[in-house]
């Protein structure tokens, strides 16, 4: 039997990429799950709550700025009610905005840290009370290889995910002795439509400096976030596992 079956996971930015591969593999682990949505159309994503559902597991779609507080806290309260519970958050919703410093305004600066890290605050403290009181629970926060060394051209996205690092080790700390636990995943190029916009030289460029000389695959990041979610991870917390095919190894 699965150790997720019967829980109900939240996953921002569920709708695509890795959070739709997150989404599905939880699904397969009879999770039911609630996700948000904000740029992606929603069609898209009401395609996948149909697909989620037609498998027998309980799912609901909503679109939600993740950068905006109060609709994160009245999202996350509609959950608990319409579930009866929440066990897990998912923080995946991110944006990026690559360009030199020198060339970048303070609104590319200030969208993707609200959105890349205030998004990921609004979210764990509108769950973390629930998940103390209940004395159980789990945060996962996708981060980026980005975020441990850093990328030319990305100082808002690399300056995001450091804080995201840095939040995931400070809370699990904090919330420890009353069971939670919270731990990252720093994934490097994935093989999503960000990457779709790329030439196919400039992808040759980027496989060259992988170990593995292979882009990863949504799934292959699901896997891990289902691993970390389950009975055999219980002893891991405060951990910034990367998923990168050697990219980042040091």
């Amino acid at each position: 039997m699965s150790t997720l079956k019967g829980k109900v996971a939240i996953v921002t930015g569920g709708s695509r990429g890795i959070g739709r591969a997150i989404v599905t593999r939880l699904a397969q682990e009879q999770c039911a799950i609630a996700f948000n949505y904000y740029q992606a159309c929603d069609e898209a994503a009401l395609q996948l709550e149909d697909e989620i559902k037609a498998k027998g597991v309980g799912c609901q779609s909503q679109c939600v700025d993740v950068r905006n507080f109060d609709n994160v806290k009245g999202w996350i309260a509609q959950v608990k009610e319409n579930f009866g519970r929440i066990d897990i958050l998912i923080n995946n919703a991110g944006i990026i905005i690559d360009r030199p410093l020198m060339m970048m305004s303070p609104e590319d600066w200030a969208q993707v840290i609200h959105t890349n890290l205030d998004g990921m605050f609004n979210t764990a403290r509108s769950c973390i009370v629930t998940f103390l009181k209940q004395r159980k629970g789990d945060i996962i926060n996708i981060s980026s290889v980005s975020g441990i060394f850093g990328l030319a051209g990305q100082t808002n996205y690399s300056a995001s995910k450091g804080g995201v690092n840095a939040f995931t080790k400070a809370l699990a700390k904090e919330v420890a002795p009353w069971g939670v636990r919270v731990n990252a995943v720093a994934p490097g190029f994935i093989d999503t439509a960000i990457l779709s916009q790329l030439t196919e030289e400039h992808k040759k460029e980027i496989v060259s400096r992988i170990p593995l000389q292979r882009l990863g695959q949504p799934q292959e990041v699901a896997h891990c976030v289902a691993f970390l979610l389950s009975d055999g991870a219980q002893y891991i917390t405060g951990q910034i596992i990367q998923i990168d095919g050697g990219l980042a190894i040091r």
